[in-house]
């Protein structure tokens, strides 16, 4: 079983459960929130008081994370020979971010898990978390790349002057991606 499924189910039974609303409505405002926003988290604080603490910690207790996470040599291989500061900026809460990092068995390499309470619940694509990752980390803008499967964090990352690639498996990119890979390795 994948993980963001998992997830996405679990964010689906929060917004069914705290707005009262069918199971129909729940799934269509997640998907129209990340849509609309880039996080579902977004949309739910803004349109309905959500407490944003609470989403996280029932939407991300899912249990033992060994059965969705696998090292690869392959991942470790790319990350022992990146050179300069590696950041992983996520959505995710840092709790779960951390123990990811971990299974992953990269954890190590990285300067920062910088997880979305870092961004003051500040979401990707919002410009207020790119900011404050940058000046958390005094970083200038030009001299990050941004490594992303979502256009539209790429598309925040890009407009603060960060090279931008692109993780998917789509055909065309936009001119303003800088690069596409497949897969991350």
């Amino acid at each position: 079983m994948e993980i963001f499924p998992l997830i996405n189910e679990k964010m689906t039974q929060y917004i069914e459960h705290h707005l009262c609303v069918e199971r129909s409505e729940a799934n269509r405002l997640r998907k129209l929130y990340w849509d609309r926003y880039g996080a579902t988290l977004t949309g739910l604080v803004r349109h309905h008081a959500v407490d944003s603490k609470d989403f996280l910690k029932k939407t991300h207790d899912i249990g033992e994370l060994d059965s969705f996470a696998s090292r690869s040599s392959r991942l470790i291989r790319l990350f022992r020979q990146l050179s300069g500061k590696k950041i992983v900026f996520s959505n995710s809460p840092a709790e779960y971010l951390e123990q990811m990092l971990r299974l992953l068995g990269i954890r190590h390499f990285l300067s920062e898990a910088f997880s979305i309470e870092a961004t003051n619940m500040n979401p990707k694509p919002s410009m207020i978390g790119y900011r404050k990752l940058l000046k958390t980390h005094r970083l200038e803008a030009a001299r990050c790349v941004m490594v992303e499967d979502s256009l539209s964090n790429l598309f925040a990352a890009r407009r603060l002057g960060m090279k931008t690639i692109w993780v998917t498996r789509e055909l065309n990119q936009p001119n303003w991606v800088d690069a596409r890979v497949r897969r991350l390795y």
